[in-house]
């Protein structure tokens, strides 16, 4: 590969010859003050307030506790995209990840000098910051906004479709997180990043938007593909009517889901923040160079997400039933909740029985360990 040394040029056709350059590229423009699962408001508050003068800030309103929802506007050009991030607010990866392309955005890269020239970009870097403060995925009155489409019951989401519909923006970036359950199917590879060009009906019909969407999806798993071979998986296309992507695709804006989920060993998703990071910027490159989004058939190769992952198998674990001391596996996920003020981690069974056919970041032999010495909770 070619190596371009301390150039941050994030020219596609460069960097699908130096992946040391896209490294370095993400290295200089990461936001240091963000890291791991917790983002709150208070955590982005000060760096809206920082941003330079190429961006414009505003209010869009007030969650349902009175924290404010903030529009972020950078450039100038005819092709509008609208992206949000944290409409659950414990999925912060894409949080991360914008603030990472802020920095970027700000630089003087002659890519995101196309970007700003090219596109007009309207951000929501956090939509639900009432469920960033609990750490859960629903907002404060308990509404899932991404199943509030229709209803709109939410502040949060009457504020976003009213984005929408003031802004009608050609193209969605809809960011998310998946859990580490997901792997790409016919690998052992945890799912890293799920892209997904939602359906309008339940016949999963093949519209042009849809069309339109799935070649931007083919456009970042090409960038991808190069740096995580087979840790891209494909979304279920399953159609929600409540769900905000499927209507707002059904509405003509075309909407590109982005799942972030697991890297091996990585439980603060900061690799899988950094991949993130490219998708978007390769994403916003080919909307603002090109003028037909026809090259979509590659998007049916990209395989399933399937549901064989576990963080750690444990092997052989001895566990007492009705007086007789058997042998199973279990396996365990981690998740995090938040208790006096912290967020803490939690060991939780996922799985129990036979998991020879699942994949994991961690296996071990436990045939001298007993389930209740492994203190693991479903909290």
């Amino acid at each position: 590969m070619l190596d371009l040394g301390d150039s941050c040029e994030f020219c596609y056709f460069c960097l699908m010859r130096s992946v040391t350059a896209l490294q370095k590229c993400h290295a200089k423009h990461r936001e240091p003050s963000l890291f791991g699962r917790d983002v709150v408001y208070t955590d982005i508050a000060p760096l809206i307030a920082a941003l330079p003068s190429l961006f414009h800030t505003t209010v869009l309103g007030h969650s349902e506790k009175g924290l404010p929802i903030h529009r972020i506007d950078y450039g100038i050009g005819d092709r509008k995209i609208l992206l949000w991030s944290q409409m659950h607010g414990n999925e912060t990866t894409g949080t991360k990840a914008l603030f990472d392309l802020f920095r970027w955005l700000a630089s003087d890269d002659p890519a995101a000098k196309r970007i700003y020239n090219g596109c007009t970009l309207l951000c929501i870097p956090m939509l639900n910051p009432d469920g960033a403060a609990l750490h859960t995925r629903k907002n404060a009155r308990g509404i899932d906004l991404n199943r509030d489409a229709i209803d709109r019951k939410a502040v949060e989401s009457q504020l976003l479709r009213a984005c929408l519909d003031d802004f009608a923006p050609d193209f969605c970036f809809n960011l998310h997180d998946q859990r580490a359950i997901f792997n790409v199917e016919g690998t052992a590879n945890p799912a890293t990043l799920s892209f997904l060009a939602p359906s309008v009906d339940v016949a999963r019909s093949l519209t042009a938007g849809r069309k339109e969407t799935m070649s931007v999806i083919v456009a970042m798993n090409e960038l991808l593909q190069q740096l995580i071979p087979n840790h891209i998986g494909r979304y279920t296309d399953e159609f929600y009517p409540t769900a905000t992507g499927d209507n707002f695709q059904r509405l003509g804006h075309n909407t590109i889901l982005v799942e972030a989920g697991h890297f091996p060993h990585d439980l603060d998703r900061e690799r899988t923040r950094e991949f993130n990071f490219y998708a978007l910027l390769r994403g916003l490159e080919y909307l603002a160079d090109n003028q037909v989004f026809d090259q979509y058939e590659a998007y049916f190769n990209i395989p399933n997400n399937a549901l064989k992952y576990l963080n750690t198998i444990y092997k052989n674990l001895s566990i007492e039933r009705d007086g007789q001391l058997q042998t199973t596996d279990v396996g365990v996920h981690t998740t995090f909740k938040r208790q006096n003020g912290q967020l803490v981690p939690h060991q939780c069974i996922e799985e129990t029985g036979d998991l020879s056919s699942y994949f994991s970041d961690t296996v071990v032999n436990a045939e001298n360990i007993q389930y209740q010495d492994l203190k693991l909770s479903n909290s």
